[in-house]
């Protein structure tokens, strides 16, 4: 196993199909990771280095990605859809010194590359991007071998800080050779039955940029598997390549199976889907109807998970399912689940409190947020702030999320930074945001604005806020509506009253958290 092991003892092995269904072999995805990881080695970069990439699913991003675990860099795959400044927060906050983008991100990527002010030598290009270098440049003039020094390296996956602010998980780099299969990816893919070659073949339909869709493609080739890359997901799409390619493994999200089971039964019943083993899900709530749906649909194949960046999880079978609908699933082997009261003391069975977890000894920190990393944790547990259960056999049932993270599509909104945009508008004097249902994503993001006084609610001065927030923040993290009320639901200690204004929306409906 391992991608540079096969690319030797298998080299036209087809490693990737991109989305424009070019075949790329193992020895082409190893050759292109050597040369740009001497390339990275020769403008200076060492282990422990970090380098961010903005590029869509393909070739170039995977190849970028080896270049970084086999010469002990932290690569940080950024979410495409942020703008400059939001980017520019990354490179600054990693310690980037390599900014890798694709001329589809030009406009945000040279501002990004212009406000974090990393140099003109570390700027490269996919396509053309003024004061970018091409990255067919990098490592062009070096010899065609493996880098000089080879250390794992390991991504530098971002998500959520205490203020909005997206903080890097980092974890301490092992020293490991690049060439062996870290034993930890082998367990994960054991969790859901996959083994080495077996004529495996993995659809991604999903951004790259997500931890588990990275792992489980990055995974998938160390273990012989051609992974198939979706440009953007489409329902009809992806039932094509799964019949062209005989997938047997995916990664997808609720709102994928919703607009699937949206599809025309004549479109449904057009293509082969029998070559599926497992279709694993996560990263939100999947409504049980949907669910039920789903496995009569593609059989008992269908396997659901909970789990962190930061580590640590669960998963439940189709068949568990079940037995026990609703259920997340039991801890991994290796894993701790546990649910605790605001005091941090176990709670037993049945009685909802703070889900914590933990995966083995492995540790990591809030790179440059040692707060968030201290007050996130009881002992050797951690917490994303969900709330659940577990029932006597052991099975995790979540009920809400105490931070008031909105999911949408399976993409996590933390509400305090659009709140945060909207509230320096000198004619809003107060703000919330939060998730209200909606029947494709999940959620929506709502805000809900306190005007400033003499100011005059309306059409007007909501379109006025949007286009304030739009150059401010990513198109999926914008409100999709703005409601008005003369004030808030505040207490005397000025403690936002959200649920008062949120509840109304979900009455008669359960929140998928």
């Amino acid at each position: 196993m391992g991608l540079w092991k096969i690319a030797e003892q298998q080299p036209t092995r087809t490693a990737v199909v991109t989305p424009t269904g070019e075949s790329v072999s193992y020895a082409d995805l190893a050759g292109a990771a050597d040369r740009y990881g001497r390339g990275l080695q020769s403008m200076g970069l060492e282990p422990g280095d970090s380098i961010v990439l903005m590029l869509p699913n393909g070739a170039d991003l995977l190849a970028a990605y080896f270049a970084a675990l086999e010469t002990g860099l932290y690569v940080v795959t950024v979410n495409w859809h942020l703008v400059g400044g939001e980017v520019a927060y990354i490179i600054e906050d990693s310690g980037a010194k390599a900014f890798i983008a694709h001329e589809r991100f030009a406009e945000a990527a040279t501002d990004a590359a212009a406000r974090s002010g990393i140099s003109a030598s570390g700027r490269f290009s996919v396509g053309e991007i003024p004061g970018f270098r091409p990255l067919s440049t990098l490592g062009a003039d070096e010899p065609p071998k493996r880098p000089d020094v080879r250390t794992t390296g390991s991504p530098m996956l971002y998500t959520s800080g205490t203020t909005g602010r997206p903080k890097g998980v980092r974890r301490q780099l092992t020293g490991a050779d690049p060439d062996e299969v870290p034993v930890a990816a082998q367990w994960f893919f054991g969790i859901f039955g996959l083994q080495p070659f077996d004529d495996h073949v993995h659809l991604c339909g999903s951004p790259l940029y997500h931890t588990a869709v990275l792992n489980f493609v990055s995974h998938s080739i160390q273990f012989g598997h051609t992974a198939v890359l979706m440009d953007r997901w489409d329902a009809e799409e992806m039932l094509r390549l799964i019949e062209r390619h005989r997938v047997t493994h995916t990664h997808m999200v609720p709102t994928q199976f919703h607009r699937l089971l949206a599809l025309p039964q004549e479109t449904r019943e057009r293509y082969d889907v029998s070559s599926l083993r497992q279709v694993i899900h996560g990263a939100a709530p999947c409504p049980n109807e949907v669910k039920h749906a789903m496995l009569d649909w593609w059989g008992p194949v269908i396997t659901e998970y909970y789990a962190a960046t930061e580590g640590g999880g669960t998963s439940i079978s189709p068949e568990e399912w079940l037995r026990k609908p609703g259920s997340v699933g039991k801890a991994w082997p290796g894993s701790v689940v546990k649910v605790l009261d605001d005091q941090g003391r176990e709670l037993p069975p049945g009685e909802i409190g703070i889900v914590y977890m933990k995966m083995g000894s492995s540790s990591f920190e809030y790179h440059g947020d040692a707060k968030k990393t201290r007050e996130n944790r009881v002992g050797d547990l951690f917490t994303l702030g969900d709330v659940g259960y577990l029932d006597e056999d052991g099975y995790l049932f979540l009920r809400d999320r105490k931070n008031d993270m909105i999911i949408s599509g399976g993409v996590n909104i933390y509400p305090a930074e659009v709140e945060n945009v909207l509230s320096v508008h000198p004619k809003v004097s107060d703000v919330a945001v939060f998730g209200v249902p909606h029947d494709d994503w999940g959620e929506e993001v709502k805000a809900v604005v306190q005007p400033a006084e003499g100011v005059r609610p309306g059409d007007e001065l909501a379109a006025e806020l949007l286009d304030h927030a739009r150059d401010r923040l990513a198109k999926f993290k914008l409100p999709r509506s703005v409601d008005f009320l003369p004030e808030l639901p505040r207490d005397p200690n000025g403690k936002l009253y959200k649920r008062r204004l949120r509840d109304p929306y979900w009455e008669g409906r359960e929140r998928a958290v």
